[in-house]
C-alpha cells in the first residue's frame, strides 16, 4: 500500500469508529482487526501503520469528531508530511485538503467530562498524560517462579510493586516460553498495586466481585500462595469464560467461577454472606484512567452513563457490606480519577454505615485523594486508579 493509501485506510476506518462510538457499538480495536481480516492485502508494515494514523487521530480529538477525514485533519494540521498526503494522487488516496476546510476540535475530552475532571484535580499535565501511550508491564507470577528467576528475551525493568516488571513497549508477550508456562502475565503496574492493596492472605476467604476475565484474580491467587477460598464473580459470561484457560497456566486451582445475575448476586453468594475475610471490588466505571489504552473510551460517555455508573458502584459496595465478616475489609478500585466514582463514592459509603472506617492502602506509590489514594499516569506512570481500603466494625 501506498503512504496515502494507508491514511484514506485510516479515514474509512475512523468513520467506523465514530460512528460506533455515538452507537456504543465495538471499540477501536476491534473494528480495525475486522478491518485487517477483510482486507488480506495489507501487510505488516501497512497494519502497523494503519493502526498508528487511527490511534494518533483518537489522542488528537478531544469531542467526537464529526469525520474520520476531519479526525485526520487534526493530525495533519501540525504534521506536513501528513499533510502532503492528501493529493487525491488516486482513488486510494485522501482528496486534497480544501481552502478553508477545517479539522476536528482538539482537547482533552468533550468539554463537560473535562469540566468534571478539572474538579477532581485533574488538568494540565496530569491531564495530558492521560491520552500518552502506555507502557507494557507484567506480574511475574510467584506461583511458578519469581522476579530474580524469570527468564525473558529483553532487558526487563522491576517496579514499585514486588513482582512488577516493565519491558519494551510492543514486546511479543503471549509468543514467549514464559507466557505459555504461566510465569508472566500482562498486567498494568497500577493493577498490580490495587492487588497489593487487598493484603489477600493464605488460608482466607476472598471474593473478587467483578472479576472480568479475572486479571486480578491471579493476582490475588498468587498472594495467597494457592491456598484458601478465592471466588471469581461476575455478571459477564463472556468475560468469565475467559479466566479458565487463564487458571489453568498459572496454577492457581484454588479460584472458583461463580456468574451472577445481575440485580440478584447475592442469590449465587449466598453461602458466602458474613463470611469473607476479604471483598474486592474492581468497580465499573467510566475508565479514565484508561485512556491510554482505550482513547476512544471518552468519546462514549456522556453524563447520563456516569450517573448510572455510580449507581451500580454504590449498589456493589452495599453487597460486599453483606459479604464481609465482622472487621473483615472492602478494598474498593475504580479505574477513574473522577472523584464521584471514588472519594465521594466511598465517602458516601461511609456517611451511611456506622462503625464502618477507611483504612489507607499501604503502596509504595500514590497520592492521597480523600479516603483513599490515587494513581495516575502523570505522577506514577501507571493507569489512573483510585484504592480505597474499607473496615467493617468488629
Amino acid at each position: 500500500m501506498t503512504p496515502a493509501a494507508r491514511v484514506q485506510s485510516a479515514i474509512e476506518i475512523l468513520d467506523s469508529v465514530i460512528a460506533a462510538a455515538n452507537g456504543q457499538g465495538a471499540p477501536a480495536d476491534r473494528l480495525l482487526s475486522e478491518w485487517f481480516r477483510t482486507h488480506r492485502f495489507a501487510g505488516s508494515s501497512d497494519k502497523r501503520a494503519i493502526r498508528e494514523h487511527v490511534y494518533s487521530a483518537i489522542r488528537a480529538c478531544g469531542p467526537v469528531p464529526k469525520s474520520g477525514r476531519k479526525a485526520m485533519l487534526r493530525v495533519a494540521k501540525n504534521d506536513a508530511d501528513l499533510s502532503a498526503l492528501f493529493d487525491g494522487s488516486s482513488a486510494h488516496a485522501p482528496a486534497p485538503i480544501e481552502p478553508g476546510e477545517t479539522p476536528a476540535e482538539g482537547g482533552l475530552a468533550p468539554q463537560w467530562l473535562e469540566e468534571r475532571l478539572a474538579q477532581s484535580g485533574v488538568s494540565g499535565a496530569d491531564a495530558l498524560a492521560l491520552l500518552e501511550r502506555a507502557p507494557l508491564d507484567l506480574r511475574v507470577n510467584t506461583l511458578k517462579t519469581t522476579r530474580n528467576l524469570v527468564d525473558l528475551p529483553v532487558q526487563i525493568e522491576p517496579l514499585a510493586a514486588p513482582d512488577a516488571i516493565r519491558v519494551p513497549a510492543g514486546s511479543p508477550v503471549e509468543q514467549w516460553p514464559a507466557f505459555f508456562a504461566g510465569e508472566i502475565e500482562v498486567q498494568d503496574l497500577g493493577s498490580q498495586l490495587a492487588c497489593l492493596a487487598v493484603d489477600a492472605r493464605s488460608g482466607e476467604t476472598v471474593i473478587d466481585l467483578c472479576a472480568g476475565a479475572g486479571g486480578k484474580t491471579l493476582a490475588l491467587a498468587a498472594a495467597m500462595g494457592g491456598e484458601g477460598t478465592l471466588i471469581a464473580a461476575d455478571t459477564d459470561r463472556g468475560r468469565l469464560s475467559r479466566l479458565p484457560p487463564r487458571v489453568g497456566r498459572a496454577g492457581a486451582r484454588m479460584i472458583e467461577s461463580v456468574l451472577l445475575n445481575p440485580g440478584r448476586e447475592l442469590e449465587s453468594l449466598g453461602t458466602l454472606v458474613g463470611k469473607a475475610d476479604r471483598v474486592l471490588i474492581d468497580a465499573p466505571c467510566s475508565g479514565t484512567g484508561t485512556w491510554r489504552r482505550n482513547p476512544e473510551a471518552r468519546w462514549r460517555l456522556s453524563p447520563h452513563e456516569l450517573t448510572r455508573l455510580t449507581e451500580l458502584q454504590a449498589r456493589l459496595l452495599g453487597i460486599a457490606a453483606q459479604l464481609l465478616r465482622p472487621g473483615g475489609t472492602i478494598t474498593y478500585i475504580t479505574c477513574s480519577l473522577l472523584d464521584e466514582e471514588g472519594a465521594g463514592q466511598v465517602d458516601a459509603f461511609l456517611a451511611a454505615h456506622a462503625g464502618w472506617r477507611a483504612e489507607t492502602p499501604k503502596l509504595p506509590l500514590g497520592d492521597p485523594r480523600g479516603p483513599g489514594i490515587r494513581l495516575s499516569p502523570a505522577r506514577h506512570a501507571t493507569d489512573g486508579f483510585f484504592i480505597a481500603c474499607i473496615v467493617s466494625p468488629c
